[in-house]
């Protein structure tokens, strides 16, 4: 494209506006499931639920660690309010929940009427939006959270969209998982494993049989809090959930790069692991208490039940967390390579509960976790003496005899769950480079060809019941081992056929193919592109972005690469082609996801508007700006 006669290279920005991946012909698709706009949501007064002249926000977040008491919680709200009081007006409730019971209680809380403002959707985003328990924050973040936005990106920012409309932030964090193993040093080192040859789950059993036969009465891999880890390692075959559930996916996904909607639990793949994994089971590798315990496997290891368990980790951080909630010398391996889908973007997604009276005050506060330190780490870590000690700007230990088990207040181990890992301390000893690995592996491990597809399952939710109650009947069972897949998986794949899996299955592929029928053809592109003014960004011989502008002013085609985001690219891709154009206005077709980026640039939109893409609706606004105030850049 470089070549082109009617091309021209835009070299050396140095630009600081964040934005990435702007789509300016496209739309997604229908949500019909989902709450109203904003502004069809009534924020109520800042006085409602407040204590004196601050506003009462109550903070649902979930923790791998235990639950602390209340005297510890209630000193560190103490706390992150000397800071929320002044900043924002805002007086902030701590609701810490075990990870294996959050999404019951959040649910529990939004029916009972329980006040509950902010929460994670531990992967189940899809579901909170088609229940209308998440408040629409599109007409409402730019004002409250934009420095949160900043931090995620526009790119990872339209993981937790539907139909354009924004529903949460997904957490800043590496995103990148990998699923490890985190194993005891001192008994590895007793009986001299070796787990230099070890790169998937399969290359454990040697290593297992060693442990099993040195330490009978303790298992070679602990489960717990929910049972349901052990999946991911399946996703060392790239199977992308297509933004089901990470802890329970559906089974409709796609394996490889192949864009066919398939049943996982039919696969080849998940055939042989679950036999694998019953062969541990029989063998006693594997606790027999794997699929029902919610004790977290961390505590099983702490108590010396346990030689390893499974986490699915970004970066190398995760042994020092390991080691510190272990109370042992813990190392690790990689099971799998990371994969990015939708799912590992959105799977952490902060949302404002649909019952919140004051959302604009409860973005200002989520804001917060994504953009202050001081109160990021005290969520995280708790107080500064107290249950933990600062070692230098980015490091920090546990008090001279204690340790996460036993200090006051921590939720340490959900690093990376809490606003953005990035403005965290780290473990004393965590690599220095280790942020910039998440950051690398973030932008460079292999993507599924849908990334950036979001499932509607509006249309299908009796399905999706009806799957899910199948799912909590057999997966745990199957994946942990404790039940025959010889004889229960053809009864799970029978009994996922009558609950409906081959409609789910049918309605992704009817979106996937729609999302992805905005491939263009390259001859038509290129006619096009020839006849317009178009401008490439381009840096070492790398073509990081383009757009192009007809002669009256119409923005046909906006892209920046992801991995060139944050960079104000598409500002000034969009600012040069104005310039360049004589028009006395310029236009665009937005989709719902690119609209706030034009309104910022001052377009207005016309009118709301509908495409049908293999049967599948798809929204995007006709938007003008006038060409007032270019025509002295033009000079």
């Amino acid at each position: 494209m470089k070549n082109r006669t009617n091309t021209k290279k835009l070299l050396a920005l140095g630009m600081a506006t964040i934005f990435a991946l702007t789509t300016a012909g496209c739309g997604t698709q229908d949500n019909s499931g989902a709450t109203g706009s904003a502004a069809d949501q009534t924020v109520g007064s800042q006085s409602a639920e407040s204590s004196g002249n601050y506003t009462k926000i109550v903070y649902s977040y979930w923790t791998m660690d235990r639950i602390p008491d209340e005297d510890a919680r209630v000193s560190v709200e103490n706390a992150i309010n000397e800071i929320t009081r002044e900043k924002i007006g805002v007086e902030v409730e701590l609701m810490p929940l075990a990870a294996s019971e959050q999404a019951q209680k959040v649910s529990l809380a939004m029916a009972s009427g329980e006040q509950i403002d902010i929460f994670n959707t531990v992967g189940e985003l899809n579901t909170y939006i088609s229940n209308n328990q998440v408040y629409d924050i599109t007409d409402l973040i730019s004002d409250h959270a934009q420095g949160a936005v900043d931090q995620v990106s526009e790119e990872f920012l339209k993981t937790t969209s539907k139909d354009g409309r924004i529903y949460g932030i997904p957490a800043d964090k590496g995103i990148a998982l990998a699923p490890n193993l985190y194993y005891r040093k001192d008994i590895a080192d007793e009986l001299g494993l070796d787990f230099s040859e070890v790169t998937c789950i399969e290359d454990l059993t040697p290593i297992y049989e060693k442990v099993a036969a040195a330490y009978p009465n303790m298992s070679a891999l602990a489960g717990g809090a929910g049972g349901l880890e052990l999946i991911h390692t399946f996703k060392d075959f790239d199977v992308d959930y297509l933004t089901d559930s990470w802890a329970k996916p559906m089974g409709a996904v796609l394996i490889g790069d192949d864009m066919t909607v398939k049943n996982l639990y039919a696969s080849d793949q998940f055939k042989e692991k679950v036999e694998l994994m019953r062969d541990w089971y029989e063998k006693g590798y594997v606790m027999k208490d794997s699929a029902t315990t919610t004790a977290s496997p961390q505590e099983t290891v702490a108590a010396g039940k346990a030689f390893s368990f499974i986490g699915n980790q970004a970066g190398n951080y995760g042994v020092q967390e390991a080691s510190s909630m272990c109370g042992y010398d813990m190392g690790y391996v990689r099971l799998a390579q990371p994969y990015l889908d939708t799912t590992a973007v959105n799977t952490v997604t902060w949302c404002i509960s649909s019952q919140c009276k004051n959302p604009d005050k409860a973005l200002d506060f989520l804001n917060l976790t994504y953009t202050d330190p001081d109160v990021v780490n005290l969520i995280v870590f708790g107080l500064e003496g107290r249950d933990y000690v600062k070692v230098s700007d980015r490091e920090m230990v546990f008090p001279d005899g204690l340790d996460a088990n036993t200090v006051p207040y921590t939720a340490q181990f959900s690093c990376g769950v809490v606003g953005s890992q990035f403005k965290q301390l780290v473990h004393q000893g965590t690599p220095a480079d280790n942020n910039d690995l998440m950051y690398r592996e973030n932008h460079e491990s292999k993507t599924s060809p849908a990334f950036g597809f979001t499932f509607d399952n509006s249309s299908v939710k009796t399905e999706y019941t009806a799957v899910t109650n199948v799912i909590n009947q057999y997966l745990p069972g199957l994946v942990w081992g404790s039940i025959d897949p010889e004889t229960e998986l053809p009864k799970f794949q029978a009994a996922l056929k009558d609950a409906g899996l081959d409609a789910i299955i049918a309605e992704k592929q009817k979106q996937l193919d729609a999302w992805a029928d905005g491939h263009p053809d390259l001859e038509t592109w290129d006619r096009s592109l020839r006849a317009h003014d178009t401008l490439v960004v381009e840096e070492g011989g790398r073509i990081l972005g383009f757009g192009d502008m007809t002669a009256d002013g119409y923005l046909d085609r906006l892209f920046v690469h992801r991995e060139a985001q944050g960079r104000g690219i598409a500002s000034a891709l969009c600012a040069a082609l104005e310039c360049r154009c004589s028009a006395s206005e310029f236009t665009v077709h937005a989709s719902r996801t690119a609209q706030p980026f034009f309104q910022g640039r001052g377009y207005q939109v016309v009118r709301e508007q509908q495409v049908e893409r293999r049967g599948v609706l798809l929204t995007n606004f006709l938007m003008v700006r006038p060409a007032d105030g270019v025509e002295e850049k033009r000079k």
